[in-house]
């Protein structure tokens, strides 16, 4: 991947490309980014053939594998972890590719911690790919990305995820984690914005999302809206309807659909994906008061910056 910079004036933004010279590189970095649940399908398909076929051992071994990759720990910093990261951060937003637009890169301290609330969240949040510290894109130094539990409990996803800079979306994590100097990204609209889904626009789905807004002003995090644009062409998909399914949604914490891309396979189409990342809403610390007036003030901040967006791409 190559990033070309475009500096602006002080009142125009930061333009990131992205480039990928090497389709080859690409390809397999998209791979070992996102293929992860279609190999699990995969093996649990194999392993009930061959458990069918009188090959019971090695439908065993498949699903023993499977169980220990579910179960055994991880470490965030294993080399190999790491190298992988790289990779992926090298090369996958040249693959589509990805455009990064800083409002205002000034306002960010590289050293501060930063409550990056992302929309919409799509059939994957790819876009989010580009504000992770393994891209090297934005203006900080560390990040994590908060994502559902069920990640860490799938194998093989749950591995390069953890390499990758994502952590379990919990309150606790969320918290600490801010405290510890990282900018967390988050999506308020979670797996209600799956369920919501349509093939015509975007879903954003704010409505009563005041958590994350608590969150910043309880360790006094600056909160930055993001949008990303070019999300919902990157795969086809189909999720059923009905209140059954969003009741199973909610239950699992994550929306089950059906998805493909590019022949079929897990590899996105590529189209070109705009991330805007607008100013920093200065937040004054408070641990422990959560008026209802200053939610409303810091969310009407927020919702008035993401309007202004579909103006400016």
């Amino acid at each position: 991947m190559k990033a070309e910079k475009e500096e602006g004036s002080s009142s125009e933004p930061m333009v990131i490309r992205t480039r990928c010279h090497s389709i080859a590189h690409c390809f397999i970095a998209m791979l070992i980014w996102l293929a992860a649940i279609h190999l699990n399908i995969l093996l649990l398909l194999l392993s009930s053939f061959l458990f069918f076929s009188s090959s019971t051992h090695a439908a065993l071994l498949i699903v023993g594998l499977l169980l220990v990759l579910m179960a055994i720990p991880l470490n965030e910093n294993s080399k190999l972890g790491q190298a992988f990261a790289r990779y992926v951060g090298r090369y996958v937003p040249g693959y589509f590719p990805m455009t990064l637009h800083i409002e205002e890169t000034k306002a960010f301290n590289p050293n501060k911690s930063y409550v990056l609330a992302l929309e919409p969240h799509s059939v994957f949040p790819l876009g989010s790919l580009s504000l992770l510290s393994i891209t090297g894109l934005m203006p900080l130094a560390k990040t994590k990305g908060l994502v559902s539990s069920a990640v860490f409990y799938t194998p093989f996803l749950r591995q390069i995820a953890t390499w990758s800079g994502l952590i379990s979306a919990t309150k606790e994590n969320f918290v600490k984690y801010l405290e510890t100097g990282h900018s967390c990204i988050i999506i308020p609209g979670g797996v209600h914005e799956v369920m919501y889904m349509n093939h015509e626009f975007e879903v954003a789905f704010l409505k009563q999302r005041h958590g994350f807004v608590q969150v910043a002003i309880e360790t006094g995090s600056p909160l930055v809206p993001v949008f990303c644009f070019g999300q919902r062409n990157i795969y086809r998909w189909w999720k059923p309807k009905g209140k059954l399914y969003h009741h199973i949604a909610r239950t699992l914490r994550f929306a089950p659909l059906v998805f493909w891309g590019a022949f079929g396979s897990p590899i996105p189409y590529r189209t070109p994906i705009h991330i805007v990342v607008g100013k920093p809403i200065q937040v004054r610390r408070n641990p422990k008061t959560y008026k209802k007036l200053r939610l409303q003030k810091f969310m009407l901040a927020f919702y008035q910056q993401l309007r202004n967006y579909f103006f400016e791409i």
